[in-house]
């Protein structure tokens, strides 16, 4: 989780990021400009956690090594670094369209896809997983990362269908824009 932790620190930033440049593009009714800076913001979340997906899954064991040299936590944490590994790009695209979404005035989208993905899809999963099937902590994580990937996939839904929406307000005749 250490690990983990740390790689979401820059789609964090980049969400907090997205959703101001987001929120001043909306204010200066530049529509375009908030449909930009929400994908672009997606953009460097993609490419930076895929980057950190690929350390986690190139090199796990030296990652591992830096909080443990014990054999036993050192597999079952290089086996967590791999569940890891598929989370990453999730993680960083779920957190950075929420910011976008919160710059474009949608607060609640995030919210409710997260009380869904996370508690009625990754909860009963990871623990059907951990307790039904015996996976233990990795089936824990499994279905933390089904929760992820389930919020993300739908948080990326609404953003794209925002943007279309824009895009149409854009193009629409609207008296403030010069």
């Amino acid at each position: 989780m250490g690990a983990a932790g740390l790689t979401f620190m820059v789609p964090l930033g980049i969400s907090s990021a997205a959703a101001v440049r987001v929120g001043q593009a909306m204010g200066r009714v530049d529509t375009a400009g908030a449909v930009r800076a929400g994908w672009t913001a997606l953009l460097l979340s993609a490419v930076f956690m895929s980057g950190a997906a690929l350390t986690f899954l190139t090199v796990p064991h030296a990652i591992i090594r830096a909080f443990t040299a014990e054999p036993t936590v050192l597999q079952t944490g290089v086996a967590l670094l791999g569940v890891a590994a598929v989370f990453q790009l999730f993680d960083g695209l779920q957190v950075v369209a929420t910011g976008a979404l919160r710059g474009s005035g949608d607060t609640r989208t995030a919210m409710f896809a997260n009380l869904a993905g996370h508690w009625l899809v990754g909860l009963p999963v990871g623990y059907a997983l951990c307790f039904w099937f015996g996976h233990g902590v990795i089936g824990l994580w499994i279905g933390l990362c089904v929760g992820l990937v389930s919020v993300a996939l739908t948080l990326i839904a609404v953003w794209a269908l925002r943007t279309r929406i824009l895009a149409r307000e854009y193009t629409a005749p609207h008296p403030g824009r010069r």
